[in-house]
């Protein structure tokens, strides 16, 4: 799978290129457009509770659509939903097959190669605490991630050692070698909310994080505040 982002950083594309009889996986509704000859198919991708798990979960939808290239290849243009970047994540090693993992944010997988697995994966209490809801999208195998986010994608390497503080929202995606906490931005429960910040990750390297530069919560958050009240 060869990936051409366009539009980005404020309403990226990803076009996904596929060899002849390549198949890519993606997030039910991502497709844009697609090419003539590309198959699409929709399915649980490994059963109903599978599928169930990844929905209710880890925020990613029941259906996954699968593309398959006709004799000629084809290609297949992906979006998220709310406006803003993607990146590409290389995961594993394509050409040995060697496996790896990386752990995603709830809504923040939009598509990837065949060869990459996706779990739902229990993130402990400290990550239910940290406003993820318990469980993050674990993928494991070797290909690409295409990962979606609001906003602008950062990316932050960590030495071993290092630590780096990122608010629960603005969290993508980060590689299985980070380890992680969450804990208060401040010891004072006053302090705390007159800064509008509650309790943050804590990530400790090596390792990759990615981040995104708004956080969907506090969109929800404004336009439920905006946004008046239905009346019988």
């Amino acid at each position: 799978m060869q990936v051409d982002i366009r539009h980005s950083p404020s309403f990226a594309v990803a076009r996904l290129g596929m060899a002849p009889g390549e198949t890519v996986r993606a997030e039910s509704g991502a497709m844009m457009a697609v090419a003539d000859a590309v198959t699409v198919e929709s399915s649980t991708d490994g059963g109903l509770l599978k599928g169930l798990r990844r929905s209710v979960l880890g925020g990613e939808s029941l259906f996954i659509t699968r593309f398959t290239a006709g004799a000629e290849g084809g290609w297949v243009d992906v979006a998220a939903n709310l406006p803003g970047d993607v990146c590409v994540i290389d995961l594993g090693d394509s050409d040995t097959g060697a496996a790896g993992a990386v752990n995603l944010a709830r809504g923040a997988w939009l598509s990837s190669s065949d060869g990459v697995e996706l779990e739902t994966a229990w993130g402990g209490f400290k990550n239910l605490a940290g406003g993820e809801g318990g469980f993050l999208v674990r993928a494991t195998g070797a290909g690409k991630i295409v990962a979606s986010c609001y906003g602008a994608i950062d990316i932050v390497d960590l030495a071993a050692g290092t630590r780096f503080v990122l608010d629960s929202g603005h969290l993508v995606a980060f590689g299985d070698s980070v380890f992680y906490t969450t804990r208060k931005i401040s010891s004072s429960l006053i302090q705390s909310l007159k800064s509008g910040e509650r309790l943050v990750f804590e990530f400790t390297g090596p390792g990759r994080v990615w981040t995104q530069s708004r956080n969907p919560k506090e969109l929800v958050g404004w336009l439920t505040a905006k946004l008046p009240f239905s009346r019988k």
